[in-house]
């Protein structure tokens, strides 16, 4: 395990170990896949603050790629001079470039030392006992791949919760298609031609307009990899990506939901809702 994690690996084992042996007496068995469904939930909720503002920034950026493309074909030859023009359509619009991406690597070490932990055979200087424990008579550290073999009976407890992930995994493929919303008015600020008529475009077929060919295939394909891994890693660690991305699915139902709600009032000409416009203004630097 490398140093860097060891001592948050560490930390966050007691704290699930604890977890199992306080659920033992009413769960049994299932105690330790609890705690680490539980320690996970808690985990992602610390964090959400982080996943809502890089969705934010998802969306921002989609909104304004219209834009973005106009100012990249105008400016093409005057690279200092579009620079310009980009930090200053990102700076009216209350947003920046790394706005989708930052909150998330932020999160990377989080979600790093909950997969070491749930895959680590060593923890805290001793054996993982979460590892000892077991699913439905599989223990938590067996691979798939190994022991009994996988089209036996331990096999096919993998096979259920590989397929529980591959159902998140479409769900998440679903969930994408609507994300982002695009905003019912183009902001001012571009009057290159060409930029009113990309955007209604982007408005009637959704963010993919504005993708390059063959990146909406990948975009489909991508979340399935975390089966890939899931398959080569511990039962445990399996647990916890279904647990992890199930929230992430979560997360992006719940901000595509809002976002259309949203624009539906606006359309129809009702007052934005108060809480929102201060929520607006208070993350505008």
């Amino acid at each position: 395990m490398s140093a860097l994690f060891g001592v948050p690996v560490d930390a966050a084992y007691h704290l699930v170990y604890a977890l199992t042996t306080v659920a033992t007496p009413v769960l049994g068995a299932l105690a330790a896949v609890a705690a680490i469904v539980v320690f996970t939930m808690a985990i992602r909720l610390l964090v959400m603050p982080l996943s809502f503002r890089a969705l934010r920034g998802q969306a921002a950026q989609a909104r304004l790629a219209p834009q973005v493309q106009a100012l990249r074909k105008r400016y093409a030859r005057q690279p200092e001079r579009l620079q310009r023009e980009l930090t200053a359509l990102y700076r009216r619009e209350g947003t920046s470039v790394f706005a989708g991406f930052a909150p998330l690597l932020a999160q990377w070490p989080v979600f790093s030392v909950l997969y070491l932990l749930f895959r680590s055979p060593v923890v805290a200087g001793g054996p993982n006992r979460l590892l000892s424990r077991d699913l439905f008579g599989v223990p938590l550290g067996d691979h798939w791949l190994s022991g009994a073999g996988p089209l036996s009976a331990q096999g096919a407890v993998f096979l259920g919760v590989l397929a529980l992930l591959a159902a998140v995994c479409w769900l998440s493929v679903r969930v994408a298609r609507r994300m982002p919303v695009p905003a019912p008015a183009t902001p001012a600020g571009i009057k290159q031609a060409g930029t009113k008529q990309a955007g209604t475009k982007q408005a009637a077929t959704g963010p993919a307009a504005t993708l390059p060919a063959g990146t909406g295939a990948v975009l489909k394909v991508l979340p399935y990899l975390t089966v890939v891994i899931a398959a080569f890693a511990p039962l445990a660690a399996a647990v916890y990506l279904v647990v992890s991305t199930g929230w992430s699915v979560a997360e992006r139902w719940l901000f595509v939901s809002a976002r259309r709600r949203r624009a539906g009032r606006e359309m129809s000409g009702d007052p934005p809702d108060a809480d929102h416009t201060i929520r607006n203004r208070a993350h505008r630097p």
